[in-house]
């Protein structure tokens, strides 16, 4: 995530300090983001520095410790140009989580476990896509409420995709996880899910 240039953007306005900074932020950018630590948003601040782009000077104050103030520098305006200018690729290309849950049910050979997965995920889809529009409707500035709603149209995506692997996997009710498992000895014994062999049994020796 390319804070360090939300960071400039924010300094683009005029000079400030990491609290103020950090709320600035939270406020601009709204909740679906989260908190913005501030460890890390003053581990930004020194890159930027040490980079030329910003410069901090440091103010004393009457009772409380000193304050140190952030400006951007004309090679920071230069960068934050640049950054703006691009287009931006998706973060982490298509590497997901769920993606990898989804290939391991698939391939583990038992539709159960696979309608277990898509089940869960489309129950915690749901509910955070009514979080998201119950936050839309509270939120007063416009681009904040832009923001929420390109993040629900995300969810929403997220969905659709729940809906296309459970009509791929699941429309003939299993049989086509059950041959996605191949013929390696053992995968679906041993999957999440799968019933666990009699007492007794052991594994299929061939002839000879």
């Amino acid at each position: 995530m390319a804070i360090q240039h939300a960071v400039l953007a924010l300094l683009a306005r005029g000079p400030s300090y990491g609290y103020e900074l950090k709320g600035v932020f939270e406020e601009t950018v709204g909740p679906q983001w989260g908190p913005l630590n501030i460890g890390h948003l003053y581990q930004i601040l020194d890159r930027l520095s040490r980079d030329g782009l910003v410069v901090a000077e440091r103010q004393a104050q009457p009772v409380k410790p000193d304050r140190v103030v952030y400006e951007v520098t004309p090679a920071g305006r230069a960068e934050l140009d640049r950054w703006l200018a691009e287009p931006s690729p998706r973060s982490g290309g298509f590497r997901d989580d769920f993606f990898l849950k989804v290939t391991a049910a698939a391939r583990c050979g038992v539709a159960d476990t696979v309608r277990t997965v898509l089940g869960n995920q489309r129950g915690h889809l749901m509910r955070e896509l009514r979080n998201l529009d119950g936050l839309r409707r509270r939120a007063d500035d416009p681009v904040v409420g832009l923001l929420l709603s390109a993040a629900s149209r995300h969810v929403e995506a997220d969905l659709a995709f729940v809906d296309d692997a459970e009509a791929t996997l699941l429309a003939d009710g299993g049989a086509l996880v059950a041959t996605l498992a191949g013929s390696r000895p053992g995968p679906a014994e041993n999957a999440p899910g799968a019933t666990p062999p009699a007492p007794g049994a052991g594994p299929t020796r061939a002839a000879g």
